[in-house]
């Protein structure tokens, strides 16, 4: 397992960002390399999110040596989203099945996990986000069929979606974590609209679903003062507080979105008009 740390920026020092150092504040790269588990510490909400792809081995991790805690999940929580071909997770010893779309919420106090693939030809892809936790909540499996759905948008302007709440209080309860999936409509391209802001929350975004030759061009930043970075499939950004978060497709996409912060309020957002946007 590896451990990168980020520890944030505020709106003001990015103003002076060149390109390559405003991806490595806010983008996450290279997830989901082979029998690997990449994570990333983020000091923004202490937020740890990052991927695995076990191909040819299971792979197990859960030291928290690196964040100074018996275990990882020794007072944290955690939430992982399969976002390719079958696969187990295995917690402690008790093993959960995940299809592509499931998602897994592992409680606090877990010590060991443990991640590996139904095929080696078709590898399951884990996508996590953990989050400091001060409650013991039973792990739980929420298939996709489990999740609330909502449909969101308008088809005539191209952000038509589908937004579906895996770890949420009206599906399956957690302490601080929120983690859902978004799919996109045939023909949209706009996800996040109206554009917002979450005083009281941090987000991250991991894009999945998308063609080799796609791009994402996600806009942060504040709103007086947007800027954007263009984003691959397999990655994720970070979206502080006080940035904005949306972005277009070049061709079909989906994202998991996963939150923290002060409540699990998901309509607690201040809405951006678009005519605000510099």
């Amino acid at each position: 397992m590896t451990m990168k740390v980020l520890y944030g920026a505020g709106p003001e020092d990015i103003k002076g960002y060149d390109t390559e150092r405003l991806r490595s504040q806010f983008l996450i790269e290279g997830m989901f390399a082979a029998d690997t588990v990449n994570l990333t510490y983020t000091h923004v909400d202490r937020l740890i999110l990052g991927g695995a792809m076990p191909v040819t081995r299971a792979l197990s991790f859960g030291s928290g040596k690196d964040i100074g805690t018996p275990y990882l999940l020794s007072a944290r929580e955690m939430g992982v989203a399969n976002l390719g071909g079958k696969g187990t997770v295995i917690v402690d010893g008790k093993q959960f099945t995940l299809d592509n779309r499931d998602v897994l919420y592992i409680g606090r106090g877990a010590k060991e996990i443990t991640l590996a693939s139904a095929s080696a030809e078709a590898p399951a892809r884990f996508y996590m986000n953990s989050v400091p936790a001060g409650a013991d909540i039973a792990h739980r499996l929420i298939t996709r069929s489990e999740s609330k759905a909502l449909d969101l948008g308008d088809a005539r302007r191209a952000n038509k979606r589908r937004l579906a709440m895996y770890i949420h209080p009206e599906v399956a309860p957690s302490c601080l974590l929120l983690m859902g999936i978004t799919d996109l409509a045939e023909g949209s391209v706009w996800n996040t609209m109206p554009p917002h802001l979450h005083e009281r929350r941090m987000e991250a975004y991991c894009y999945f679903d998308m063609a080799p030759e796609d791009r994402i061009v996600h806009l942060m930043g504040r709103p007086e003062e947007t800027r954007h970075l263009i984003v691959a499939n397999g990655d994720a950004i970070l979206s502080p507080a006080w940035s904005i978060h949306m972005g277009a497709g070049t061709g079909p996409y989906a994202f998991v979105w996963g939150m923290t912060g002060e409540n699990q309020e998901y309509n607690d957002v201040d809405p951006v008009a678009l005519a605000e946007l510099k």
